[in-house]
């Protein structure tokens, strides 16, 4: 894709800009901070990308991530970001701080607001495309799944680059094949644009300013107007912002953003910016040779338009543009024309015009009338004319009589006049200016769009678990925005779906140091904290999440977190009843409130995950959860359901399918058990309850070897698992090794004294009557 650097920084601004503010208008403030991260990301000493930023995470009701990015040390804060501060603190109630930072604001007397942060009324989002977002996002909180991802896909029809409908599908689980919506375009080249017949005018409102009356896409392409003669004017914006125009300057989509099955918009309309054309005298032999004498008027009837209105209007404009286009032929004669006097240009006319038949149905002309009659007095001789005269007789209406003068310059077919270029009569700089603008213009929108592609296969790929393929495609997101906290995110919670928790940690401690007041995704590294044991890292997470937001779900379940990692179950449950009371659609806090529940009470476990799936039926924990219960209570076949529901949503956990495996285990269908454990160690080599399971199952089919190997890994991994130990003495005794066996046996009851009865009865039991599963496995 294009890097940041290969299109101009000022149009990538704009665009950005512009888009920013179409989803806050809309109030997607989702897809506002998506888009606004990218444009800080992209530029992060801009100012103004920093003002939009917090502006975008203050409406998204992030405060505190807001203040934090414009609370810069003195010498680095503008005015600007004093003005954001002072609207952070006041909705953080810090009312002092709030008029402290106005009152530096205040004292700067040259301070004019950045673009990102004057007051506008114009709503440029698609508005049918907003009203199918938000009511896709009701549907799916009121559990009517169809009706949401129907609106969602609505959304996404009218407008592409709406992010929070493409989020809400993926969380659906019904988002179609990302290349589906957003299909790889090709870059765009200079040489097309150097064809272009003409360019729209601005609107005012900008790039992302929909057509009246239309339900247009925000990156429709407009259409080509062969008639469009006034060009767009690119200019700094002038007076304070009060639309979009003066954030982006108004610019016209590229091709690359039109999708197949979306209708295309009408062009946009030419409301403002208009460019009056300039006056265009005609040109004619006499005008080379200098003031044209008066000519003599005669006494016959000629014909002529009553008045100077309507007939004269339409005819003036064809006598312009045929001397527009001869004026180059004109300027090429000879020197005879310029040495000719002004009586022979009379005669001359007056015998082509004497030549000509008259012309009827035709109007006779008022000067004509009078002339005509008893008023047959000889016109005064000719004379020279000023030049305010001159003047005067140029810009006179035209008649017949005139365009007869003039027959030998003019052709006979009329000529629409050309499009007027700016800059100069032949178009040449204007054109090449405006080329080359289209040009870094449809750069920056390719960018965007490219980048917004990348980011929608990823999320996708994540959504339906394939972490692979997400962190794959992540990977080739530019530098500067693989280290942005959203994109460190996403990364920290791949690895956490794939078990691979220390490079998750490493994310998500990323992810802190570039946003430390960020509540999104903070349930997600508790957890991760919780099975890592990390209590402190836990412990002081809480606090600060407590400390940030007491009303967020996401800290109250970091506290219940903290409390179960310490066996402290009942202080554990309040907090998490505390974090689905403040947030009723937190499908997480009833699944680890069954979690805490299913070691003591089965009903109310399954009563919590039930609750888990009324809210998210896609929450694979809360499947996994159930399908526990119902091992535990022996009802196999329940549990088997409910495994395999959890493995469709997540196909590539290894845990989901070595449950379904321990099932197969226990109906006695080996093979089909160690076929599903082979799976899933493929899937995670370093998952140990796998790996454990297969080694059961391997010694059942006295497979001893295969047993052993994966048996010494997890003895070499955990040292202290009493029963990875006893397994490996039961091997070597199965294989005829007692002395090992016995040494092993040792050192089970060393690490496990209360396995002593265990141990025994092992030992009284003859090799070939052992029981294929273990009575002292546990895990």
């Amino acid at each position: 894709m294009q890097s940041a650097s290969s299109s101009s920084s000022i149009h990538l601004q704009q665009r950005y800009s512009s888009l920013v503010w179409s989803c806050l208008d809309a109030d997607l403030h989702r897809s506002a901070v998506f888009y606004a991260e990218r444009y800080f990301v992209h530029d992060p000493n801009n100012h103004d990308a920093r003002h939009l930023y917090a502006t975008a995470l203050l409406r998204a009701g992030q405060p505190h991530s807001a203040h934090h990015l414009v609370d810069l040390p003195v010498d680095a804060r503008c005015p600007g970001c004093s003005e954001v501060k002072a609207r952070c603190c006041t909705v953080l109630g810090r009312h002092r701080h709030a008029r402290q930072a106005l009152e530096e604001t205040l004292a700067d007397p040259t301070y004019t607001p950045s673009p990102s942060m004057n007051f506008h009324t114009t709503r440029t989002f698609p508005e049918h495309a907003a009203l199918h977002c938000h009511a896709a996002a009701s549907a799916a909180k009121g559990n009517q799944l169809d009706s949401a991802a129907k609106s969602y896909g609505e959304a996404l029809k009218l407008d592409p680059m709406v992010w929070e409908a493409f989020e809400g599908l993926c969380a659906l689980g019904r988002a179609p094949a990302a290349d589906d919506i957003y299909p790889l375009r090709p870059p765009p080249t200079h040489g097309a644009m150097e064809d272009m017949p003409s360019i729209p005018i601005s609107t005012g409102a900008g790039f992302f300013t929909p057509v009246a009356g239309s339900s247009g896409n925000l990156f429709n392409l407009w259409r080509l107007d062969q008639s469009s003669s006034r060009p767009v004017r690119m200019g700094p914006p002038v007076g304070p912002r009060d639309s979009l125009a003066s954030a982006d300057s108004s610019f016209f989509p590229e091709d690359s953003f039109r999708l197949g099955f979306l209708r295309p918009s009408r062009s946009q309309p030419a409301t403002s910016l208009a460019v009056q054309p300039p006056a265009v005298r005609p040109l004619s032999s006499a005008d080379e040779a200098g003031p044209v004498a008066k000519k003599p008027r005669s006494t016959r009837q000629r014909t002529a338009p009553p008045s100077t209105t309507a007939v004269d209007t339409n005819l003036k404009p064809s006598k312009s543009a045929g001397a527009l286009l001869q004026g180059a032929e004109d300027r090429s004669k000879s020197s005879k024309h310029a040495a000719t006097s002004s009586r022979s240009n009379a005669v001359g006319s007056k015998t082509a015009r004497e030549q000509q038949p008259p012309s009827g149905n035709v109007i006779t002309r008022r000067s004509s009338r009078l002339l005509s009659g008893n008023h047959t007095k000889p016109p005064p001789p000719p004379k020279q004319t000023t030049g305010r005269r001159k003047a005067a007789i140029r810009m006179r209406p035209l008649s017949d009589t005139d365009m007869d003068e003039d027959s030998v310059d003019l052709p006979s077919v009329p000529v629409s006049p050309p499009p007027i270029q700016p800059s100069s009569s032949d178009g040449s700089p204007g054109t090449e200016q405006l080329v080359q603008e289209a040009y870094e213009i449809a750069l920056a929108d390719h960018e965007i769009y490219n980048l917004t592609r990348i980011f929608a296969r990823a999320t996708r790929a994540l959504a339906v678990y394939d972490c692979r393929t997400c962190l794959e495609e992540l990977e080739t997101l530019p530098s500067n925005h693989q280290r942005s906290a959203w994109v460190m995110a996403m990364v920290g919670k791949a690895h956490f779906e794939l078990g691979e928790y220390a490079p998750a940690q490493r994310a998500f401690e990323a992810v802190r140091n570039l946003e430390p007041y960020r509540l999104w995704d903070m349930e997600v590294y508790s957890t991760l904290l919780w099975h890592l044991q990390r209590s402190v890292p836990l412990s002081f997470l809480a606090q600060e999440l407590l400390s940030i937001n007491p009303r967020s779900p996401q800290a109250w379940i970091a506290v219940g977190n903290c409390f179960s990692l310490q066996k402290e179950k009942t202080q554990a449950l309040t907090c998490f009843r505390r974090a689905f009371q403040l947030d009723p659609s937190c499908a997480y806090a009833y699944t680890l409130s069954g979690h805490e529940l299913i070691d003591e009470d089965f009903d109310k476990a399954i009563n919590f995950f039930q609750s888990a799936l009324r809210v998210d039926t896609r929450h694979y924990n809360a499947w996994y959860g159930l399908g526990t219960c119902y091992m535990r209570m022996s009802k196999l076949r329940l549990a088997d359901y409910h495994f395999r529901k959890a493995a469709e949503i997540h196909p590539n956990n290894a845990i989901l399918l070595g449950c379904v495996g321990m099932i197969f285990e226990r109906t006695g269908n080996i093979e089909a058990a160690l076929a599903l454990f082979d799976q899933a160690i493929q899937l995670s080599p370093d998952n140990a309850l796998v790996r454990y399971h297969r080694a059961k199952v391997l010694i059942a089919l006295r497979r001893y070897s295969l047993a052993i190997a994966d048996l010494e890994l997890l003895r070499a991994a955990s040292p202290d698992e009493s029963n990875v130990v006893f397994q490996l003495a039961r091997v070597y005794r199965l294989m005829g090794d007692k002395v090992k066996s016995a040494q092993l046996l040792a050192v089970a009851r060393d690490v496990s004294p209360k396995s002593i009865n265990k141990i025994r009865k092992l030992l009284e039991t003859m090799p070939d009557q052992e029981a294929v599963d273990d009575v002292m496995d546990e895990g």
